[in-house]
């Protein structure tokens, strides 16, 4: 059937098809008439001629899962995850959370009295409105772990996004129970909800299931939860939420998230037909959503929300500098690489970096393999031990051993007590000290230290690059964190109606599939 149409009412060029595709409020139609095939997003006009293909308004607002953004009071299924030592800073919080968004504050790596001071400061600036602090798995700092927990606590943070563990801890399971009660129906209600961030099964069932017994039972005896709560503790899993952390930057196994994603989404399915939850825990996907395409596929594989993080990075509201912020906007899809953590390096735990512009990962990795070989400073070779001093650490091992008994007598002094007698723990703190100071010559823009930075980053900060390349949002000074998630939410939204026309059997041009950011209106970006 052919009908003479409104010429008005019908795109036909590039740009127009691309217009009709971004009305995202408005259903869009592939018709055909007299003059050949064009998009329409008017109903009447589609009734008048022969429909090929359709599909339906789709607001970024509704991608993902909706209790999702009910049940931690925002707008959309996103999530800017947590970056360390602040990077993820209060300000950056901040701005999600006016903007209707969730982030977390980066708080690992963080001293116990700043992370105080950024959490009053985020409760003063946004009362009420919700926002995350990472817990980070500390293995070697317990008393990390219960500092972060105790400030989340006395602030009533009622969100934690709990990453880097290896199993369940007694403050992570703390956190979680002292928040329980029955509310007037007599259903049970965790007040504080936790997102663990996965990348194995075997850890995701751990916060999948209720907190073991022998945990609660500890926590009992020494007074920090009520009986109330080590009896409601069964009825409960430890997470509200999971996310499936694929090839992402910092603490990464390198999954790949086609693989990792159905994976926990089946075991969050077998775990809940043996508990019954009255609240199924949803699974959300993190590493490599750096682009509108790798949300959409996200959701598209089932996921309840998305979490951002390299891309984050480089934006105005990161506590990163100016010089790393540069690199990162320069960075591809290959250029970053494996290097040891920190906060892990006796386990010989990795963590994604940015290679492109820095010789950390290869000093670093230099550093692992001399511990690896040798129990202790005074074992290494002399003509070893001048090179690393000078060419890496450039300063003595001495004089990095005091920097270390300074550092630690305030954050935890059993690592000095662990150190004593122990040459080979001794000379894991010495070489962790250029670790843990590479990250933060970076953020203070160390001019000294460039080739030494260490700037956590995966490939989705390649992947962000090459999508806003051209656009206002190439240029790191125009890279609000809020715009960066509102961009990427709209984008994820038009990238979905593309792919419903396209098992539809239509071939768009290929300069009208691909959404391009630019700045949003005041509506949009409420």
């Amino acid at each position: 059937m052919t009908t003479s149409l409104v010429p008005s009412a019908l795109a036909r060029d590039d740009n127009s098809i691309y217009r009709a595709l971004s009305e995202l409020d408005k259903p869009v139609f592939v018709v055909r008439d007299d003059r050949g095939v064009a998009v329409t997003n008017d109903a009447g006009t589609a009734r008048g001629a022969q429909v090929l293909a359709a599909a339906p308004a789709l607001r970024p607002e509704t991608l993902g899962n909706n209790e999702f953004r009910q049940t931690h009071g925002v707008n959309f299924a996103y999530h800017a995850g947590a970056m360390a030592n602040g990077i993820a800073s209060a300000p950056m919080v901040i701005a999600m959370a006016r903007a209707g968004l969730l982030a977390s504050f980066g708080a690992a790596g963080v001293l116990p009295a700043r992370i105080d001071e950024a959490l009053a400061t985020i409760t003063r600036e946004v009362p009420g409105k919700p926002f995350a602090c990472n817990l980070i798995h500390s293995p070697s700092e317990n008393a990390l772990e219960r500092a972060i927990v105790d400030a989340c606590l006395r602030h009533e943070v009622r969100c934690v996004e709990a990453s880097a563990f290896l199993d369940l801890t007694p403050q992570v399971v703390r956190y979680r129970l002292a928040g329980l009660h029955r509310d007037q129906n007599g259903q049970v209600v965790a007040r504080n909800r936790v997102i663990a961030k996965v990348s194995r099964a075997e850890v995701a069932e751990l916060f999948l299931r209720p907190a073991p017994e022998h945990l609660v039972r500890g926590l009992l005896d020494a007074g920090e939860i009520t009986a109330e709560q080590a009896h409601l503790a069964a009825s409960v899993p430890m997470a509200d939420d999971i996310t499936g952390e694929a090839d992402s930057g910092g603490h990464t196994d390198r999954r790949p998230l086609v693989v990792l994603l159905p994976s926990l989404l089946a075991v969050r399915e077998r775990i809940q037909r043996e508990y019954g939850f009255a609240q199924r825990v949803r699974v959300g996907a993190a590493g490599g959503i750096g682009t509108p395409a790798a949300a959409a596929a996200a959701f598209a594989m089932g996921a309840s929300y998305v979490v951002t993080g390299s891309v984050n990075q480089a934006t105005v509201e990161a506590a990163q500098s100016e010089t790393a912020k540069r690199l990162l906007a320069a960075a591809g899809v290959a250029d970053t690489t494996m290097a040891p953590s920190s906060d892990m390096f006796e386990l010989g735990v990795d963590v994604q970096v940015l290679q492109r512009g820095t010789m950390f990962a290869s000093r670093a990795r230099r550093l692992y393999d001399t511990y690896r070989r040798y129990d202790g400073i005074e074992a290494i070779p002399a003509a070893e031990r001048a090179e690393i001093e000078q060419r890496i650490l450039a300063r003595s091992f001495d004089e990095v051993w005091n920097d270390c008994l300074v550092y630690f007598r305030e954050r935890d002094p059993e690592q000095i007590a662990r150190a004593e007698g122990n040459p080979k723990r001794r000379m894991a703190l010495i070489f962790r000290w250029y670790l843990g100071r590479s990250s933060g010559w970076s953020t203070a823009a160390t001019p000294e230290r460039t080739l030494d930075y260490q700037i956590w980053c995966g490939p989705a900060m390649g992947a962000f690059n090459d999508w806003v390349a051209g656009t206002y949002l190439a240029a790191p000074t125009n890279r609000h964190v809020a715009e960066v998630g509102l961009q990427i939410m709209h984008g994820a939204a038009f990238a979905t109606r593309v792919s419903q026309l396209r098992a539809a059997g239509v071939r768009l041009p290929g300069r009208c599939a691909t959404f391009v950011p630019a700045p949003l209106s005041p509506i949009e970006s409420r």
